[in-house]
């Protein structure tokens, strides 16, 4: 499946099955790093170590789309943001990129936390409370910007971002969206957009 057909299927689906599906790749993409630590990384060879990454940064790319899909609604600009800011840190992590020992792609995927846990709080479609602990996971990635400072606090921020991605993950595994207030969230940005364009 190509690229843009992905991204067709993607904007097409429902809200609800967006959410779904995004907590089934989260899931997928959170066991495939587990297992690419733990059993491949430097024991099957570079050519297992590069497929495996790639498999695990294609899930969070699937992922970076949907929830840029469900939160567009809140505030489009800030979403994108959000999207673009994960992308890059994937890409970073692909290329295991870490100058003067920071973990770029954790630290890009910080902010993307926190942004999202930003848009999330200001939804009406998600849980507050789940806005919050994925912004605080978001704070807990960023501590790697500073590697003594990770290290410092290591284990608790890792625990802390895990924390927060986890109850993302099982809320869309679980719940999803309410669909109704995602779609008056929609309605409501859509109305916003069209009076402004009628602005001269």
């Amino acid at each position: 499946m190509s690229a843009r057909v992905m991204v067709k299927r993607i904007r097409e689906a429902s809200p609800r099955l967006k959410a779904r599906l995004a907590g089934v790749l989260l899931l997928f993409s959170v066991l495939m790093a587990a297992f690419n630590e733990f059993f491949v990384r430097g024991r099957l060879g570079s050519a297992a170590d590069l497929a495996a990454d790639l498999i695990e940064v294609t899930g969070m790319v699937v992922v970076t789309l949907l929830l840029y899909y469900i939160l567009k609604p809140v505030e489009r600009s800030l979403s994108l943001l959000a999207a673009s800011s994960n992308l890059v840190g994937g890409a970073f992590e692909a290329l295991r990129w870490t100058p003067r020992g920071v973990d770029i792609g954790i630290v890009f995927h910080g902010f993307y936390c926190l942004l999202i846990g930003y848009l999330i709080w200001r939804s009406t479609f998600l849980p507050r409370i789940l806005g919050a602990l994925v912004a605080f996971a978001g704070f807990a990635w960023l501590t790697f910007l500073l590697p003594p400072l990770a290290n410092y606090l290591s284990p608790y921020n890792l625990a802390s971002g895990l924390v927060g991605e986890a109850s993302l993950m099982l809320w869309l595994l679980v719940m999803g969206v309410n669909l109704q207030r995602w779609k008056e969230k929609a309605s409501a940005t859509a109305d916003w957009r069209s009076q402004r364009s009628a602005e001269p």
